[in-house]
């Protein structure tokens, strides 16, 4: 038996804790925050009987070793698919674009060699499993020679600039892009109250098994101590044989200051993009139509990059009537959304709405959240997977797990 320590109450953290206890271990889980969850917590109002995600999360029907862990656990009788519809803006136009039928439906690429190349494209990418090779192309010239360059301005250039904004959109390696097609379905499952309400019930099966889980205790720093591991916080200070950090890179480096300086520095090269997100309790419901998703070109105008009507896939009586609608963007972490203030982008985002539905009346509007996150989006340039720090780091007895190390698959609770 050792005595472990892990950082984090993210998803990532409590699947280790919950491997380790069973392996035998004496497991304490260190949490900053005063919920677990990590970027897939919620909020939760008192009329209503589901959590909200403060960052719109989802799980796809091929989730495997998420959905694999839910059942183990006992729960997956709580785990939901509805519908989902999700649109896409063509000449101030929404058109469906969630399924292969949909795509081929889509006016944008007419009905010539670019709809032709742009199936065959999406055939291969879901067949082939070679990624390594296609890690040495980026997504701009992979793309622009095998789709063409219509078909890669008009449906994927977009989604690029809108992930990784102009300084890293021609920079994402082609494996990135890969994974995201080869991976993912149109179903698009949650669970029944909210991924906030999951954490909650994995929490309390940690707790039964003896996982000693701390909340609102950030910790300060890591650091050897007669061959342990000294993890100190505001309240004091405990050692570990092992500890594992699942935070951020750049967290991780500030933690651990006796860390080789070449590896800090292989942590710090690690490239994200942040995410600013607003969510709105509305009275009424925004897309009459139905709509859950919708993508959004950058260079159509748009304060932000989706529009996502939460209750256009989960019913609206879990939140007690109340209409629940996220406005998120990816940004550089030196953008202007993370220093202004949450009333300039409730108006900024406001009139994002109002351009979607020239109807929106702000009266509609009865709270709003805003959630900011600088590490949101790991970015992967070329040749990627020689820039993954492992799992085990230099120092001994210390661990590092993060979403920036699940390449080449898109961060995700599933990875």
């Amino acid at each position: 038996m050792k005595n472990i320590a892990i950082i984090g109450a993210g998803f990532g953290g409590m699947a280790a804790a919950y491997d380790l206890v069973n392996a035998g271990n004496k497991v304490t889980v260190y949490e900053s925050s005063d919920q677990v969850g990590g970027l897939a917590s919620g909020i939760k109002e008192d009329h209503w009987d589901w959590s909200v995600e403060k960052f719109y999360h989802h799980w796809f029907a091929s989730d495997e070793y998420m959905l694999g862990l839910i059942e183990e656990l006992g729960l997956s009788d709580k785990v939901l698919f509805p519908r989902p519809y999700t649109v896409l803006l063509y000449k101030d136009k929404w058109y469906p674009f969630d399924s292969i039928m949909q795509a081929l439906l889509f006016p944008g690429l007419g009905w010539g060699i670019n709809k032709i190349r742009f199936g065959l494209v999406g055939v291969y990418l879901r067949l082939t499993k070679n990624w390594r090779e296609l890690e040495k192309y980026t997504v701009d010239e992979w793309m622009r020679k095998y789709a063409g360059a219509k078909v890669y301005e008009l449906m994927w250039e977009p989604m690029l600039i809108g992930k990784f904004g102009e300084k890293y959109a021609k920079q994402v390696n082609m494996a990135w892009f890969w994974a995201r097609i080869h991976a993912r379905t149109t179903k698009l499952g949650t669970y029944q109250g909210g991924f906030q309400a999951f954490s909650d019930d994995f929490a309390q099966i940690l707790t039964a098994k003896n996982v000693e889980i701390k909340l609102n205790t950030a910790v300060n720093s890591i650091k050897h101590k007669n061959g342990t591991i000294k993890v100190a916080t505001d309240t004091g200070s405990q050692q570990y044989d092992q500890v594992l950090v699942t935070s951020s890179p750049a967290i991780l480096s500030q933690l651990a200051p006796e860390l080789p300086k070449e590896y800090v520095g292989q942590l710090l090269e690690l490239k994200s993009m942040g995410a600013a997100v607003m969510i709105f309790s509305l009275k009424e419901q925004l897309s009459k139509e139905g709509y859950y998703w919708y993508n959004i070109p950058k260079s159509s105008g748009y304060p932000f990059l989706a529009m996502v009507e939460h209750t256009n896939y989960v019913s609206e009586e879990h939140f007690g009537g109340d209409h629940i609608l996220y406005c998120g963007d990816y940004r550089e972490q030196d953008h202007e959304y993370f220093s202004m203030s949450e009333k300039e982008i409730e108006e900024l985002f406001i009139a994002g709405i109002k351009k979607i539905n020239p109807g929106f009346d702000e009266n509609w509007i009865k709270r709003s959240w805003l959630f900011r996150s600088k590490y949101a989006q790991p970015v992967p340039l070329l040749d990627h997977s020689q820039n993954i720090p492992e799992i085990k780091t230099p120092m001994n007895g210390l661990y590092f797990a993060s979403m920036s190390q699940v390449y080449p698959w898109d961060r995700g609770t599933n990875f």
